[in-house]
């Protein structure tokens, strides 16, 4: 009867040996076709993010070769900058900034937010006075001593929203 339920000992432990082993090498092979399809996935995404960023980024001065010819004299990575800059010290007046196209409105000046150049003449740029919203489409000149000049081409104030709670 010993010899019996060694016997029996014996083969169950081997059972479960053998049900062991093919759990754990099915398993394996298991989370690594799921690791596989998810690092597709994250590889499709970036891919797909990056296309977003260059479509994104096809009006940029920084990727536009033929607006950089034009500007072959000066450094863009430095000009960028400064043409940004020369436009946003426009907030300061007392009056916002000019090139808004926008007048005070209930005592609020309208400023200049964030600005892109789109290229090597056209600058477009968001506004706001805290209550309301726009976009304005800007001219740049460089000037002979450096500086900068700008002509407002077209400005839209979005219409305020009703906010509901």
């Amino acid at each position: 009867m010993k010899k019996q339920l060694l016997l029996y000992l014996f083969i169950i432990s081997a059972l479960i040996n053998v049900f062991t082993y093919m759990y754990f090498t099915k398993k394996e092979v298991s989370v690594k076709k799921e690791n596989e399809v998810a690092l597709k996935k994250k590889h499709d995404s970036i891919i797909v993010m990056y296309n977003d960023m260059v479509d994104a980024n096809y009006f940029a001065l920084e990727t536009n070769d033929n607006a950089q010819d034009y500007l072959e004299n000066y450094n863009i990575t430095e000009l960028i900058p400064k043409v940004k800059d020369a436009l946003m010290e426009y907030n300061f007046a007392p009056e916002g900034n000019k090139y808004t196209d926008q007048p005070v409105m209930g005592g609020k000046k309208f400023i200049v937010n964030k600005i892109k150049l789109l290229n090597h003449r056209w600058i477009i740029a968001d506004y706001s006075n805290g209550d309301l919203w726009g976009e304005v489409l800007v001219k740049y000149f460089i000037n002979d001593d450096g500086s900068f000049r700008f002509e407002t081409m077209e400005s839209y104030l979005y219409p305020m929203q009703k906010t509901s709670y």
